[in-house]
């Protein structure tokens, strides 16, 4: 028999939740430990969406990379992500900075995603940099970025120099893009304010902003497939939810 304690122990095993910064509020959020678990559903976001998908199949716990609680609660609604969650004895885990950086998680998992080879964790503990194969004009790895990421609305800054020594930071990592700067040709990130890319583009350095989400949902899905080879008994489903933001 497989409990909510027994998935937290082994994800707390390949991404420690010690390791979390300090805003972040990663580990287990609602629950019993005890619990039984029979069905896991997956979900970047613990949204009211994911959380009706996962009482519709029954789920004892969902999983997700964002905190379903991040910032104070100070009331708590019916009809509510978190009130539903409770109200339906769902249990939930979120490893979300903690994930980022392990072995094997977020970035490693972006970095597979596009390919790139000879890679390295760069002393933050979050970006990954590595080679591609060939190099690319940043038209055309701009181009490659979006069709693996499935990112429909990406920027960039132009460059002539051709691309092949690449860095990746899934989300928010634009506080990191200097190391960036200091090891690659170019940095993929999820979303870079105006200002951060203008100031990247003056220093002459290539950057793609493809989307918070596009940069770290299919790399968080990826861990399905190690809990199922850990799990056996257990039924690991992903949440059909898609970005919320649109685009035109």
């Amino acid at each position: 028999m497989t409990t909510v304690k027994n998935i937290y122990d082994y994800i707390n095993s390949i991404a420690p939740f010690d390791t979390q910064e300090e805003w972040d509020n990663s580990g287990f959020l609602i629950g019993e430990y005890r619990k039984e678990v029979k069905t896991v559903v997956l979900s970047l976001d613990g949204t009211k969406e994911a959380v009706d998908f996962a009482k519709s199949v029954n789920a004892d716990l969902l999983l997700t990379h964002h905190p379903v609680i991040f910032s104070e609660l100070k009331k708590l609604e019916k009809g509510s992500a978190v009130y539903e969650l409770v109200n339906s004895d769902i249990a939930v885990i979120s490893s979300h900075t903690p994930y980022d950086k392990a072995k094997g998680g977020i970035n490693d998992c972006l970095a597979e995603m596009l390919e790139l080879e000879n890679t390295e964790t760069l002393d933050n503990g979050y970006l990954v940099s590595g080679d591609l194969k060939q190099e690319m004009s940043i038209d055309d790895f701009a181009q490659f970025v979006g069709e693996k990421l499935n990112s429909k609305g990406l920027r960039y800054t132009d460059t002539d120099k051709l691309i092949k020594r690449v860095c990746v930071g899934g989300g928010a990592c634009a506080e990191y893009m200097w190391d960036a700067f200091e090891k690659a040709d170019c940095f993929v990130t999820g979303d870079l304010k105006y200002h951060d890319m203008l100031d990247l583009s003056e220093a002459g350095f290539a950057c793609i902003s493809a989307g918070h989400f596009e940069t770290e949902n299919l790399p968080f899905l990826n861990i399905k497939k190690r809990l199922e080879e850990i799990f056996t008994d257990v039924q690991f489903v992903i949440a059909p939810v898609e970005n919320v933001v649109m685009d035109i």
